[in-house]
């Protein structure tokens, strides 16, 4: 299964954000998303999972062979994608066993009873360290980063989704939450065989979750793939000032030459 990205144009509040994004994803591998604050990578997510505050003005977002650009939020959950947060928000009054219950009965299309999802956790939660007390608490609130990052990534080990989005998982998080939280994502994807891809700034996540392919976004477009490895390593050494320059560069001559194609069409 394939998650496929095609010259994907997304505005937000009339200001244009992904300025033609080209990017595939595959089932069972793990593709890395990296680059500066505000280069779109967030806005990326979102929009593949339909945030209503993204408009998208050109360009396809394919999915399992169908074009979702149109499907909501639910509709693309329940043909199996997944997406964690890059902030999880804080939900008073709701706890975290009966939010998990709610998402599998409504995915899934089934009613699992009480007892029986209480099993389920049981089993996922050990994946994480998570002690079942955890479960009793209000959504998010008074979590510590890395306990937010740990309940997002126990959304996904019980949905079991056919690809996850993980926008900035390792942010937030200590050494110790990263390694868990690494070692969970590795073992759902080995045993379900999903798609993986892992937005991040830094390359210190890498060292636990190896990547299939890396790629850099700049100013809304993805300007270099890698599947060797070596391109986080890159990324880590050297950051991203010459991919910056680079796609200043290329915007600079394409408006140079349609400025002057333009002046020499009206003479």
């Amino acid at each position: 299964m394939t998650l496929t990205i095609k010259d994907l144009k997304v505005k937000t509040e009339d200001k244009e954000i992904l300025k033609g994004v080209d990017l595939t994803a595959e089932s069972g591998k793990v593709t890395v998303l990296m680059g500066r604050n505000g280069s779109g990578k967030s806005t990326l997510a979102n929009t593949i999972m339909g945030h209503p505050k993204y408009e998208i003005i050109e360009g396809k977002i394919i999915f399992d062979n169908t074009i979702i650009n149109n499907l909501k939020p639910d509709e693309r959950a329940k043909k199996g994608l997944f997406l964690s947060f890059q902030y999880p928000q804080e939900v008073s009054g709701v706890s975290f066993s009966n939010l998990l219950r709610s998402a599998y009965n409504s995915v899934k299309n089934t009613k699992v009873g009480f007892v029986e999802f209480r099993k389920l956790l049981e089993e996922k939660t050990k994946l994480l360290n998570i002690d079942m007390s955890f479960l009793n608490r209000n959504i998010n609130e008074g979590f510590s980063g890395g306990e937010k990052k740990r309940s997002e990534i126990l959304q996904l080990a019980v949905l079991e989704p056919k690809f996850a989005i993980l926008d900035e998982t390792d942010s937030g998080t200590d050494i110790d939450a990263l390694k868990i939280i690494a070692h969970a994502i590795n073992k759902i994807r080995e045993d379900n065989n999903i798609g993986v891809l892992l937005i991040t700034h830094y390359n210190r996540i890498l060292k636990y979750i190896k990547p299939d392919k890396v790629a850099i976004m700049v100013d809304g477009k993805v300007v270099r793939e890698d599947t060797t490895g070596k391109l986080a390593d890159e990324i880590e050494a050297k950051g991203y000032t010459e991919y910056i320059e680079v796609s200043w560069f290329i915007f600079s001559t394409i408006y140079y030459f349609r400025i002057r194609n333009y002046g020499l069409k009206r003479l």
